[in-house]
Protein backbone atom coordinates (compact mmCIF):
# COMPACT_ATOMS: atom_id res chain seq x y z
CA UNK A 1 0.00 0.00 0.00
CA UNK A 2 1.88 3.23 -0.83
CA UNK A 3 -1.67 5.05 -1.59
CA UNK A 4 -0.39 7.75 1.13
CA UNK A 5 2.79 8.15 -0.97
CA UNK A 6 1.68 8.72 -3.99
CA UNK A 7 -1.15 10.89 -2.63
CA UNK A 8 1.40 13.35 -1.28
CA UNK A 9 3.15 13.49 -4.15
CA UNK A 10 0.28 14.21 -6.18
CA UNK A 11 -0.55 17.38 -3.79
CA UNK A 12 3.06 18.27 -4.28
CA UNK A 13 3.04 18.49 -7.77
CA UNK A 14 -0.14 20.05 -7.94
CA UNK A 15 0.07 22.43 -5.42
CA UNK A 16 3.86 23.61 -6.64
CA UNK A 17 2.11 24.32 -10.30
CA UNK A 18 -0.60 26.25 -8.62
CA UNK A 19 2.14 28.50 -6.46
CA UNK A 20 4.43 29.33 -9.87
CA UNK A 21 1.39 29.74 -11.91
CA UNK A 22 0.50 32.88 -8.70
CA UNK A 23 4.06 33.79 -7.91
CA UNK A 24 6.54 33.68 -11.14
CA UNK A 25 4.68 36.32 -12.45
CA UNK A 26 1.65 37.97 -10.90
CA UNK A 27 0.55 40.33 -13.14
CA UNK A 28 0.52 37.53 -15.54
CA UNK A 29 -1.42 35.19 -13.77
CA UNK A 30 -3.99 38.24 -12.90
CA UNK A 31 -4.41 39.48 -16.57
CA UNK A 32 -4.81 35.65 -17.98
CA UNK A 33 -7.29 34.31 -15.52
CA UNK A 34 -8.46 36.82 -13.51
CA UNK A 35 -9.15 39.39 -16.58
CA UNK A 36 -7.40 41.99 -14.37
CA UNK A 37 -4.31 43.61 -16.57
CA UNK A 38 -3.52 46.25 -13.69
CA UNK A 39 -2.61 44.38 -10.65
CA UNK A 40 -2.29 46.40 -7.90
CA UNK A 41 1.37 45.92 -6.16
CA UNK A 42 0.17 44.88 -3.11
CA UNK A 43 -1.77 42.00 -4.34
CA UNK A 44 1.09 40.94 -6.40
CA UNK A 45 3.12 41.10 -2.67
CA UNK A 46 0.10 38.62 -1.62
CA UNK A 47 0.42 36.51 -4.40
CA UNK A 48 3.74 35.67 -4.43
CA UNK A 49 3.82 35.54 -0.23
CA UNK A 50 0.89 32.57 -1.24
CA UNK A 51 3.58 31.31 -3.45
CA UNK A 52 5.93 30.78 -0.46
CA UNK A 53 3.37 28.68 1.60
CA UNK A 54 2.04 26.64 -1.00
CA UNK A 55 5.53 25.43 -2.10
CA UNK A 56 6.52 25.26 1.74
CA UNK A 57 3.52 22.87 2.66
CA UNK A 58 4.53 21.28 -0.28
CA UNK A 59 7.73 20.63 0.19
CA UNK A 60 6.70 18.92 3.27
CA UNK A 61 4.46 16.93 1.82
CA UNK A 62 7.07 15.57 -0.92
CA UNK A 63 9.76 14.84 2.12
CA UNK A 64 6.48 13.28 4.32
CA UNK A 65 5.99 11.10 0.65
CA UNK A 66 9.29 8.93 1.77
CA UNK A 67 9.23 9.55 5.56
CA UNK A 68 6.71 7.18 6.93
CA UNK A 69 7.13 8.98 10.41
CA UNK A 70 5.21 12.55 9.00
CA UNK A 71 3.01 10.37 6.38
CA UNK A 72 0.03 10.58 8.51
CA UNK A 73 0.51 13.96 9.54
CA UNK A 74 1.03 15.47 5.77
CA UNK A 75 -1.94 13.53 4.56
CA UNK A 76 -3.89 15.08 7.38
CA UNK A 77 -2.76 18.69 6.94
CA UNK A 78 -3.98 18.03 2.81
CA UNK A 79 -7.20 18.20 4.17
CA UNK A 80 -6.68 21.11 6.40
CA UNK A 81 -5.34 23.03 3.77
CA UNK A 82 -8.24 21.97 1.40
CA UNK A 83 -10.44 22.80 3.85
CA UNK A 84 -8.90 26.35 4.61
CA UNK A 85 -8.92 27.56 1.24
CA UNK A 86 -12.31 26.27 0.68
CA UNK A 87 -13.78 27.92 3.55
CA UNK A 88 -12.11 31.29 3.06
CA UNK A 89 -13.41 30.86 -0.98
CA UNK A 90 -16.90 30.43 0.47
CA UNK A 91 -16.82 33.36 2.28
CA UNK A 92 -15.91 35.57 0.18
CA UNK A 93 -18.49 33.89 -2.64
CA UNK A 94 -21.43 34.88 0.48
CA UNK A 95 -19.80 38.30 0.46
CA UNK A 96 -18.39 39.19 -2.90
CA UNK A 97 -20.31 37.60 -5.43
CA UNK A 98 -18.77 35.14 -8.21
CA UNK A 99 -15.29 35.53 -8.88
CA UNK A 100 -13.46 34.29 -12.45
CA UNK A 101 -14.30 31.10 -13.50
CA UNK A 102 -10.64 29.51 -12.26
CA UNK A 103 -11.40 30.20 -8.97
CA UNK A 104 -14.38 28.23 -9.05
CA UNK A 105 -12.69 25.32 -10.69
CA UNK A 106 -10.17 25.83 -7.55
CA UNK A 107 -12.87 25.90 -5.25
CA UNK A 108 -14.94 22.18 -6.51
CA UNK A 109 -11.21 20.85 -6.85
CA UNK A 110 -10.39 21.73 -3.07
CA UNK A 111 -14.25 21.05 -2.11
CA UNK A 112 -13.60 16.85 -3.37
CA UNK A 113 -9.93 16.89 -2.35
CA UNK A 114 -10.95 16.89 1.51
CA UNK A 115 -12.86 13.77 1.87
CA UNK A 116 -10.55 12.07 -0.43
CA UNK A 117 -7.36 13.39 2.05
CA UNK A 118 -9.38 12.26 4.81
CA UNK A 119 -10.23 8.92 2.93
CA UNK A 120 -6.75 8.42 2.06
CA UNK A 121 -5.68 9.51 6.12
CA UNK A 122 -7.46 6.41 7.08
CA UNK A 123 -5.90 3.96 4.97
CA UNK A 124 -3.48 1.42 6.68
CA UNK A 125 0.38 2.01 6.32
Amino acid sequence: MQIKKYFLIFAFCSVATIAILYGVSPKWFAATFMDDPALNPNFAHILRAIMGLYLALGSFWFYSAFSSRYRDTAVLTTALFAGGLAGGRLLSLIIEGQPAPLLLFYLAIELSLIPIALWVFHLPD
